[in-house]
């Protein structure tokens, strides 16, 4: 816990003072009353009475007071709350086994209604973003927090050939960190260049990066591209999420397309591996049902992180409850206040 104006804090100090100075006069009114009363007020005064009761009010003051003076100092720490902004990149294999009617009504159809649902139920601040990939990868939507350019790109997926997982997860990585453009150049004849690389960004623990995640969904095997696990290591050292859904069923399926015909087959083991590599989760999608309540987890998944949050007016509601508190009490036990 860190604190605004630390300097309040020795205000703390008055609290064991008006302690001591009630314990010193409540002695004082004891003896008092043992020198002067009768019988009965004897035995309230020698704890027979109210016994701890008396005192009860008291100790809530002096609660109510500590809370009040560190309130004052204005802490702040970070808890874990759910985050109104972040970036979640939306990573589709639209390989040709995607018309597979597997799943009903197809494979395609199924994820895109999934996604559908997926992005009308984040914040309003979250920005999201979609890569399609096949034989090769396309940003199709940089991360917006425009859901319905998001939800128009998801709509426009088709299946393509090839399966280049690899790609699709780099491309989403080039989503969340862009290169940076280059200026014009200064002279007509010098050269252009469409754009310079930024320095890298620094390694960091896997998982680490609690701002953006890849949401990457296949159905197959990668045959094309750089190798899938060679990205999954440039993401874990980025400290990039990739939460991984294999959508098909165990025996796959034959599927012709392009004139021609291939058994499909979901590799699990690659994708397990990804999310294990970089701090995410695997996820397997046997019905557009699983499909939904898969998406449904993931959304309350990708937008939990620690934010440092100021705690000034919950201490204040709680001094004053404890305030309230003390008055109600000392009103129905003593018919007065402390």
């Amino acid at each position: 816990m860190t604190f605004t104006w630390p300097g309040m804090l020795w205000l703390l100090l008055l609290v064991p003072a008006l302690a001591a100075v009630y314990l010193r006069s409540w002695r004082r009114r004891q003896r008092a009353v043992r020198r002067h009363a009768g019988l009965f007020q004897v035995r309230d005064a020698a704890g027979y009475g109210p016994g701890f009761r008396r005192h009860v009010p008291a100790v809530l003051f002096m609660l109510g007071l500590t809370l009040s003076i560190v309130a004052l100092a204005r802490p702040s720490a970070r808890i874990v709350l759910p985050a109104h902004r972040g970036t979640v990149v939306l990573s589709v294999d639209i390989s040709g086994s995607m018309r597979a009617r597997d799943i009903k009504p197809t494979r395609m159809q199924a994820v895109k209604d999934a996604a559908a649902g997926f992005v009308n139920a984040q914040p309003r601040g979250v920005r999201i973003g979609v890569v399609a990939f096949s034989g090769t990868a396309l940003l199709v939507q940089a991360p917006t927090t425009d859901k319905s350019k998001v939800l128009a790109a998801i709509d426009r997926l088709g299946p393509q050939m090839f399966t280049a997982i690899g790609s699709g997860l780099l491309t989403a990585l080039d989503a969340i960190f862009p290169p940076q453009e280059a200026e014009a150049p200064d002279s007509p004849n010098a050269p252009l260049t469409h754009a310079v690389p930024d320095s890298e960004p620094p390694v960091v623990a896997p998982g680490s990066y609690s701002s953006a995640a890849v949401i990457l969904l296949s159905d197959g095997q990668s045959n094309q591209g750089p190798d899938p696990l060679d990205a999954a290591d440039k993401a874990a050292r980025l400290g990039i999420r990739v939460f991984t859904i294999g959508v098909g069923t165990k025996e796959g399926v034959d599927l012709s397309f392009g004139g021609f015909t291939f058994h499909a087959i979901l590799d699990e083991p690659t994708l397990q591996k990804i999310a294990q590599m970089t701090g995410g989760s695997y996820f397997k999608a046997s019905s557009a049902e699983d499909l939904h309540g898969i998406y449904r987890s993931l959304g309350t998944r990708m937008v939990l992180e620690k934010q440092d949050t100021e705690l000034t007016a919950p201490l204040l509601a709680a001094a004053l409850a404890l305030f309230v508190l003390m008055g109600a009490i000392s009103m129905a036990w003593f018919n007065r206040i402390l």
